[in-house]
């Protein structure tokens, strides 16, 4: 990289502060895990933010789960924009923690509810819980960019 790019990515970087509220604006992140079979495996997730961290719910049963199981390493991206000159994103290179505790996996998804839908029928939720698990995102690197300060 020379360091016109250095100096140009650097100028693009959104600061801690800014990369918290890009988070807490977006709703959804794609999620990469690596398959057996060595290839990435991309999906989308509504995600909530708690203490700085993405975290977000799926199938216990679902291939990104035994993916992770298998390899807890995983990149995480949200991204916004629809010209180069609005692009805002982040990524994050992370360890996934699965949690299966019932009672984790509830509150995480009344979270959720209420983020991306706005109200919460807490049966509902339960029912859905039981089959699922929550995905803790735990940051190792963080990369930022905002176009809109080119």
């Amino acid at each position: 990289m020379t360091k016109q790019t250095k100096g140009r990515r650097a100028e693009i970087a959104m600061s801690p502060e800014e990369v918290t509220a890009f988070l807490e604006e977006e709703r959804l992140l794609t999620c990469a895990s690596l398959g057996r079979d060595g290839w990435p495996h991309l999906v989308p997730l509504t995600y909530a933010v708690r203490g700085g961290e993405c975290w977000s719910w799926t199938y216990a049963k679902s291939q990104k789960v035994r993916n992770l199981e298998r390899d807890p390493r995983c990149t995480v991206q949200v991204e916004a924009g629809e010209r180069y000159s609005e692009y805002r994103g982040v990524m994050i290179k992370a360890q996934c923690e699965l949690h299966r505790d019932l009672d984790t996996v509830v509150a995480l998804g009344e979270e959720l509810a209420l983020r991306v839908g706005g109200a919460v029928d807490p049966e509902r939720v339960r029912q859905r819980a039981s089959k699922r698990v929550a995905l803790r995102f735990r940051a190792c690197e963080i990369v930022s960019w905002d176009h809109r300060k080119l």
